[in-house]
């Protein structure tokens, strides 16, 4: 199957499959987030990783490595999930199932990469405590229970130590996958069945690293062998292999592998290694596998194998494209694994057989419908950082996903477990996606930072990225009249007919020539000039204006955060917003500072801060519209300690800026809206940089987030409308 044609499905769909009639296929949508550390509120560091819930769908349970134990989290109301306990183990917990009253928990306990050893914990659900162990052969990587509840696979990997001999396999001792017989509601340790795997892939066969597990209805039982590069199926009866072969590899074009700061999609890779880490079966004779790759591939897509070793669909370049477009994609991880397909759910919705593909690097859930052959794309759903697990509960239709990532120490949000029902009605993600370039190349863009309204086209809106864009400074043209809305071009900024270096795009006004003005924040340290930039309609420099010697002598790093434009002609005014106080500003107080580019003249105003509880507050845009400069001002909070995202108002009316250096007059300001709930409106935790706001021709005002670049983020963006 060739991935133009997975695209150009992925395009259809979301062109056209994003807005519902009443009729329409059902959809997800987000319907709460619930960040685990409510459950270990003492743990320095809580993760939600592996994810299973209990057989009347009310209860879900996780591993978390980091804090050493499981978590149960109540959704008895779906919608308002309850922190329910959390039991430590002895070790790191790396997989749970469930089997009736119990979990299954698999526990590594290892002393070193060459003295590995686990349990299976036994886990009595309701008294939250451990019944039992059974000792392992090794260090378990995932657990599965067969469809019929007599049985627990367990994948003992014995992983690598990527430090020794540049992670170079083999390394001993060897993986292998071992069987467990349950009897009622107990684990018959005697009963232990260790099912050989060595000789039987290519690479490094005498070093097997089992990865993952699942059953059919058949009894049958999958394995990845990720860094063979290999699948294997296994007679749990017979206790031995009955068919395996390589995973095989793919020749991918169009795809972005360099990690240089721009998004180009003009690499290609060829005979890569699919290296899959998570498999699901998608009936007794199909399964998929997410190519994640942890050796010496990743084929950055997800395939269908027979479970003879038929490769009956692969996604090629089609994933990268659309985590592009949808502002996902991680450039950081270019010369790597891309999106990095990780974690797989596979369940029965209705009379549809649904693929969940989670994207660990992108922080996306794919879903797909399985049509016996090329599977159909349905939608993209917005997940918590990292990914790594989901359980689907479809008698409550609902699919649940497990994120890993905790940033708290470093001041970020931290692991959520991510709630979506199933419904009538529309997909309220993504809320603006990108086209494609006339090749088919998608047209990527992150970090939306400052936005204007065109000048006589309502609807449409250009916007600019930030210096996670640093070797491809774009104007993105937006469609905001789209659902969603569209990024229709990009235009690259220039200097000497190559794309310019060392911006930091923030913010971006008309010149009311066809041209703009663009404002780049600017970081001495880094030798990116705090200055503004003249672009003509084809992104070409033409002029450049560095900040005066009385702004610079007080300069930090939180330079121009945003400019407008007032007046036209030789009365074209410029207003720029400083993001944060400098040397010479009073504390809570920052800097409007005016430019005139015909006459050169500079001045400024202070403008009072709103007080922060806890971090800094500062603005993040500034807009001019009906007689006033509209400000947004925000905390550099995030989740559930954000507190100040707001958007002010300041009249034109009497402000007249002072000399530069001299004393100057302090605005009134006038809240205009709270946009706290605006962030809550799609039931993810608050992001934190509300950084674009723009007034189309027709009055209607439009918001942008920041994603950060979706380096330390989920990459999601909200774009929004606050009406006229």
């Amino acid at each position: 199957m060739k991935s133009t044609f997975v695209l150009a499905g992925l395009a259809a769909a979301l062109t056209c499959g994003t807005a519902l009639s009443a009729s329409a296929a059902p959809m997800f949508n987000r319907i709460a987030s619930f960040p685990v550390a409510m459950n270990n509120p003492d743990a320095e560091e809580t993760s939600s990783e592996i994810i299973a819930v209990t057989e009347d769908g009310m209860t879900l349970i996780y591993s978390d490595s980091p804090a050493g134990g499981i978590g149960f989290i109540d959704i008895t109301d779906a919608a308002d999930p309850q922190p329910a306990g959390f039991l430590a183990l002895d070790g790191e917990p790396t997989s749970v199932t469930v089997i009736g009253a119990k979990a299954y928990v698999g526990v590594n306990t290892s002393e070193s990469y060459t003295d590995p050893s686990g349990k299976l914990a036994i886990i009595d659900i309701a008294g939250q405590s451990v019944d039992a162990t059974c000792d392992l052969a090794g260090q378990p990587d995932s657990v599965a229970a067969s469809k019929d509840g007599a049985m627990i696979a367990v994948a003992i990997e014995n992983e690598r130590d990527e430090d020794l001999n540049d992670g170079v396999i083999p390394q001993m001792p060897a993986g292998t996958v071992q069987i467990v017989s349950i009897n009622g509601d107990a684990a018959d340790c005697g009963s232990i069945v260790t099912v050989d795997m060595t000789g039987i892939a290519d690479v490094a066969g005498s070093d097997p690293e089992p990865e993952f597990v699942d059953f059919n209805e058949a009894g049958e039982l999958v394995v990845t062998m990720q860094e063979n590069n290999h699948l294997a199926i296994i007679d749990p009866a017979a206790g031995s292999v009955s068919a395996h072969f390589s995973a095989g590899s793919v020749d991918l074009d169009m795809v972005d592998t360099e990690e240089e700061g721009a998004l180009t999609f003009d690499g290609s890779l060829s005979g890569v290694p699919r290296e899959p880490d998570a498999v699901k079966w998608l009936d007794n004779d199909r399964f998929v596998t997410a190519n994640e790759g942890d050796y010496e591939g990743g084929s950055r897509g997800f395939s269908i194998f027979s479970k003879a070793g038929e490769v009956l669909f692969d996604s090629g370049n089609a994933i990268d494209h659309l985590a592009a477009r949808l502002g996902h994609y991680p450039e950081k991880r270019s010369g790597n694994k891309g999106s990095e397909p990780e974690g797989l759910e596979v369940a029965k919705f209705g009379d549809e057989t649904l693929i969940f593909v989670l994207l660990e690097r992108a922080s996306l859930i794919l879903v797909y419908r399985d049509t016996g052959a090329e599977p159909e794309f349905l939608q993209a759903l917005p997940s918590g950082i990292g990914p790594e697990g989901a359980v689907a509960i479809p008698a409550r239709n609902l699919i649940v996903s497990a994120n890993e990532t905790d940033l708290r120490p470093d001041g970020g949000v931290g692991s959520h477990v991510m709630i979506y029902a199933r419904a009538e009605g529309e997909a309220a993600y993504p809320h603006i996606i990108a086209d494609s370039h006339e090749d088919g190349r998608p047209i990527g863009w992150v970090a939306l930072s400052g936005m204007v309204g065109d000048a006589t086209e309502p609807g449409k809106l250009y916007a600019v990225n930030d210096s996670f864009m640093g070797l491809m400074p774009s104007i993105y043209t937006i469609d905001a009249s789209a659902k969603p809305a569209r990024i229709t071009a990009q235009t690259v900024v220039t200097r000497d007919g190559v794309p310019a270096q060392k911006l930091d795009l923030e913010g971006i006004a008309l010149d009311g020539e066809g041209g703009f003005w663009l404002a780049s924040e600017g970081r001495t340290d880094r030798v990116t000039p705090h200055a503004l930039y003249h672009v003509n309609a084809d992104g070409e420099i033409e002029d450049e204006v560095g900040l005066p010697t009385a702004l610079m002598d007080a300069e930090i790093r939180f330079g121009m955060e945003g400019v407008t434009a007032v007046g036209e002609g030789d009365e074209l005014t410029l207003w720029i917003a400083i993001q944060r106080e400098w040397r010479d500003d009073e504390k809570g107080q920052v800097k409007l500072v005016s430019y005139t580019p015909a006459s050169g003249e500079w001045g400024a105003v202070r403008y009072p801060l709103d007080t922060p509880e806890t971090g800094w507050v500062g603005l993040s845009e500034i807009t001019a519209f009906d007689g006033a400069l509209f400000i947004i001002e925000r905390d550099n909070q995030i989740g559930q300690t954000a507190a100040i995202k707001r958007l002010y108002r300041v009249a034109m009316d009497g402000l007249e800026a002072g000399e530069l250096g001299g004393d100057l007059p302090l605005v009134e300001k006038e809240l205009v809206h709270d946009f706290l709930p605006d962030l809550y409106a799609t039931n993810g935790y608050a992001l934190d940089k509300i950084e674009g706001f723009a007034v189309d021709a027709d009055g209607e005002a439009f918001v942008v987030t920041d994603n950060d670049g979706v380096d330390d983020s989920s990459g999601e963006t909200m774009f929004w409308s606050l009406g006229k």
